[in-house]
């Protein structure tokens, strides 16, 4: 899978930009603040819907300008070619795929698929919680359009559950009969999005573990953790849905008194364990790092397993803040047919001997220039 090439129009400080690409490595070169993230922010975009920069999409669009327009033509297995295109404007966003406008964004995410590096990767180890359900959510969703659109059921019926608490918070109703048929129906989106959950982070532990071992010289087993408020280890859907279930009975009263449901998968946490430690408390800033560089490599890989291609890379300005050795580790991925995006100030940061030949692309104030290598 690689983007062949990529339009812009009014996108951040892009006018109009027509590009096309290497199916290896690509190189944006230049100073701070001239355009470099924008070009990988609008891959981004192009692929998950969404930046990794700003929950406004109203950002994205150029000043001045109605609306911002990314088009982008995929080549998957080396030979079918996909045309993606989304338009956003202050109303939303719409997206076509091959000309056709689809109807939900669920149908769209996962036709491209993309792995973004960058310095902020750290707080999804150091962060809070609601910064690890987004990575989870986001990166299974590339992976399972049913995943997606479960989420999106699960947060329309917390939504309505949530307001109907508030309700009956307020004496504005007294039907307890409704709320136990709310709260049977998130019991079954609960289910649904924890067991995929699980589902997921076994198999990413697979990858997460060789990957580790490999990183610390056999010196650390890394382990990821599901965090809830029961222990969901070896659990079947059918139990993961009574234990919800009979929780919302047990807790009504006390979810009334607070006008919030207590309990669900937007409440839950995922761990990083180091030789059973947890990272986020006792790891170090190497260690820390290490952790976030393993989750992001495994990720390449449990994409691969799962749709059978490669993912696209994007390395945001991450080369300078790796030492040698995790650079090594990360670049030498890049190696193996899989088409690769780094933005940086000075080809310093490239180690030659593993980034060979690669597309240098000179960014100056939203203007882009192919150099001859």
């Amino acid at each position: 899978m690689y983007i062949k090439k990529l339009r812009l129009q009014d996108y951040r400080n892009y006018k109009s930009l027509e590009i096309g690409f290497s199916p290896n490595i690509n190189v944006f070169l230049g100073h701070n603040a001239q355009g470099k993230t924008n070009l990988l922010e609008a891959m981004y975009f192009l692929a998950l819907t969404r930046s990794h920069r700003t929950s406004n999409d109203k950002d994205l669009i150029r000043w001045g300008s109605e609306f911002a327009r990314i088009s982008g033509v995929v080549i998957k297995d080396n030979s079918s070619q996909l045309k993606l295109d989304l338009v956003i404007s202050k109303s939303g966003k719409k997206a076509k795929l091959n000309n056709l406008e689809q109807r939900k964004l669920s149908s769209y995410i996962g036709n491209l698929n993309v792995v973004l590096f960058s310095p902020e990767d750290l707080s999804i180890v150091k962060g809070n919680p609601g910064i690890r359900r987004k990575f989870i959510d986001m990166e299974f969703g590339q992976i399972s359009s049913q995943y997606l659109k479960t989420v999106s059921q699960f947060r329309q019926v917390l939504k309505q559950r949530n307001v109907y608490l508030k309700k009956l918070q307020h004496h504005q109703t007294k039907d307890l009969v409704y709320l136990e048929v709310l709260s049977d129906q998130l019991s079954a989106y609960c289910a649904e999005v924890v067991k995929t959950r699980l589902d997921f982070l076994k198999k990413l532990q697979v990858h997460i573990e060789k990957i580790h071992d490999q990183i610390t010289d056999h010196q650390e087993v890394l382990k990821i953790v599901y965090s809830s408020f029961y222990d969901s280890t070896d659990k079947s859907l059918e139990d993961i849905y009574g234990i919800y279930k009979q929780t919302f009975k047990d807790n009504y009263q006390k979810e009334i008194q607070r006008g919030v449901t207590l309990f669900g998968p937007h409440r839950d946490d995922i761990k990083f364990l180091i030789n059973d430690k947890n990272v986020q408390d006792f790891g170090s800033q190497g260690q820390q790092r290490s952790v976030a560089l393993s989750l992001k490599l495994a990720e390449v890989e449990l994409i691969k397993e799962q749709v059978g291609d490669y993912p696209i890379l994007l390395l945001d300005d991450v080369l300078s803040e790796l030492d040698q050795k995790r650079q090594t580790h990360l670049l030498s991925s890049i190696g193996r047919g899989i088409q690769t995006f780094i933005t940086t100030t000075s080809l310093e940061d490239v180690d030659s001997s593993i980034v060979k030949d690669p597309n240098i692309l000179n960014i100056t104030n939203g203007k882009v220039q192919q150099e001859e290598v």
